[in-house]
């Protein structure tokens, strides 16, 4: 069996392969390698030789054409991720790349077997919520005007009071920002021409996955690195709002393996699950099991800033796929120490925050509270 993984040089479609080669998949692999996260274009040494690789492009149907002859399943995981303001590249590249692999498909009359589809959940917003009076709510995104003002917290938007955070199911989608409308335009695509032309498509919506491989070069997204390429270099990790955000977390082999039962279990199809590891952190709470992870005695630095279109807290629930079988098996600090053995293991480990954080700026993502 012929396994095709776009985006699979990146760093959950690189494990992803791992995984599939120890299972005795055949392996082709499709990627751009695209700055942030490939700066050199150049194929990263973790990808094995006996995977055939393919340097093109999702938005080339030239090279979707040629990535998917001869397949039996496709794993799509390329992706353009962010805050920058280039909507056009979200949209081109994410939804227009998952739009052309079933085009692909169904023109060329291909015999797959299946899609899977790795998708976010940042497609979920703010998530669900719970008001004492009111109960269960799905709230707007918060207003600039709220935010400027370091009024952090989700309200009810009938009685404004405070409410609780409730971890997400798969019912219900509410996206906020531009790469979460990306990430849920590419499920609609997937789920909606999958089932009219009898493509079988399964779309897994990741949490905040972690690991080896996360590229040390992206610092506009991925708080495990973006605060561990800070405490190696002694600085301290900058916290946007207050740091009390909730945040539930994944590891990158755990994902790998619901990715694989997504792929062989016949009982998923055109379905949506949640991957998520069940333990939820507060920024702050992460910042500080890095650091002491790390042994490193640097306080986290709260400048009274917030990226706008982060939500404030958004925990996935991940009941539906443990009736699979599926379970996280690695805790936060275990994959945060994996990552960071690896991390001190590269040739170049430099702090990218500061570049980054002044184009988020001049682009008016990242802002400051008014006092």
């Amino acid at each position: 069996m012929k396994v095709l993984v776009t985006g699979g040089a990146g760093f959950i479609g690189s494990h992803t392969v791992d995984l599939l080669l120890e299972k005795g998949y055949e392996l082709r692999v499709l990627d751009s390698l695209e700055s942030p996260v490939h700066p050199k274009k150049k194929k990263p040494d973790y990808l094995p030789n006996n995977v055939e690789f393919i340097l093109g492009d999702v938005q080339s149907k030239d090279d979707i054409e040629r990535a998917l002859q001869g397949v039996d399943y496709v794993f799509h995981l390329a992706a353009y991720q962010g805050y920058l303001t280039n909507f056009g590249k979200f949209a081109f590249t994410n939804d227009g790349g998952t739009a052309l692999i079933y085009e692909v498909i169904v023109q060329k009359k291909l015999p797959i077997r299946k899609v899977i589809l790795g998708s976010s959940q940042a497609v979920y917003g703010e998530g669900k919520y719970r008001c004492a009076e009111h109960d269960i709510q799905y709230p707007s995104p918060r207003s600039s005007e709220q935010l400027e003002r370091g009024d952090w917290e989700i309200k009810c938007p009938t009685c404004q009071q405070p409410m609780q955070p409730l971890p997400t199911d798969e019912s219900k989608t509410s996206p906020h920002n531009q790469y979460a409308v990306s990430k849920h335009c590419q499920e609609l695509y997937a789920l909606t021409l999958g089932k009219r032309f009898d493509i079988p498509t399964v779309v897994l919506r990741y949490s905040i996955t972690q690991g080896p491989r996360q590229s040390l070069y992206n610092a506009y997204s991925g708080i495990l690195r973006i605060f561990a390429s800070r405490l190696l270099h002694n600085l301290p990790p900058i916290i946007y709002e207050d740091g009390e955000q909730l945040r539930d977390y994944v590891y990158v082999g755990d994902v790998a393996a619901a990715n694989i039962l997504a792929m062989e279990s016949n009982a998923v199809n055109y379905a949506v699950y949640n991957v998520g590891g069940g333990e939820v952190l507060s920024v702050l709470q992460y910042g500080e099991l890095l650091s002491n992870v790390m042994g490193k005695g640097v306080t986290a630095e709260i400048p009274g800033e917030f990226r706008f279109g982060d939500v404030r807290h958004i925990i996935s629930d991940v009941s539906k796929i443990k009736k699979l079988g599926w379970q996280p098996q690695t805790s936060i600090e275990q994959a945060a120490r994996k990552y960071i053995d690896w991390a001190r293991k590269q040739p170049e480990i430099s702090d990218y925050y500061a570049a980054a954080e002044k184009v988020m700026k001049q682009e008016g993502v990242l802002k400051t509270v008014r006092r």
